[in-house]
């Protein structure tokens, strides 16, 4: 949404449709919202076919999609596994087959928000599925730069991040079990993992901007975004 309020012409692909349509309102006049379900390979083919003919083509692609049910290991089941790599790995990997001819011809580029749990930090007890999925992810990544070096592949490791309202607040954390993060958080903050701190919105808005702007002669493997630290005093 950032990215249409600086004047680029996009197309939000979601699955609910009013927080969708709203938000592409509020991105302003020729923002396109398309239903999408990225768990859908049919409704992917679908959505990047009509993104590319209501935009004229497809010069970028911003995969932010993900989810992270929270439990610790052992009580995360086959039906949950899977229900998380489809979203974070499988569907990354659909939207950019979908999207690849597009970005060949506009010599484009895609960004994947990746996390500093599966790169920068070890997996967070109780985000075990999210953490390995994320590793998966950065992999695939690589095996589409590896494969297309001529379209730009750019992983952008995100760390805490917060701002916005109402629809635009993350829903990360909706469905988590309170009794559960209420024990979890304080190993994450002893750990270090989190700091205390968020980072702004509009920062992450700019770093994605500059990669998409570079296209893929000037695309960067990897970026790592972390909020600064709180001052010791």
């Amino acid at each position: 949404m950032g990215l249409a309020q600086r004047g680029a012409n996009v197309a939000l692909l979601a699955r609910r449709r009013e927080p969708l349509v709203d938000a592409a309102k509020e991105a302003g006049p020729g923002t396109m919202a398309i239903m999408c379900d990225v768990t859908d390979e049919q409704a992917v083919k679908v959505a990047i076919t009509e993104a590319a003919g209501g935009l004229g083509g497809i010069d970028g692609v911003v995969y932010s999609a993900g989810i992270g049910p929270l439990a610790r290991m052992p009580d995360i089941n086959a039906k949950k596994w899977r229900e998380v790599f489809n979203t974070n790995v499988i569907g990354a990997s659909v939207v950019t087959a979908a999207a690849l001819p597009h970005l060949e011809e506009s010599s484009g580029c895609a960004v994947y928000f990746s996390s500093i749990s599966a790169s920068q930090t070890p997996p967070w007890p109780g985000l075990g599925s999210y953490a390995v999925t994320k590793a998966a992810l950065d992999k695939m990544v690589e095996a589409w730069r590896g494969e297309y070096p001529h379209v730009g592949f750019t992983r952008l490791v995100i760390g805490d991040c917060g701002g916005g309202e109402g629809d635009a607040v993350s829903r990360f954390a909706n469905g988590w079990d309170g009794e559960l993060a209420g024990q979890l958080m304080p190993t994450w903050f002893a750990k270090g993992y989190l700091t205390g701190t968020l980072l702004p919105v509009e920062r992450l808005v700019n770093v994605v901007d500059m990669i998409l702007s570079g296209g893929a002669a000037d695309s960067m493997p990897s970026v790592v975004l972390t909020p600064r630290p709180p001052l010791s005093r």
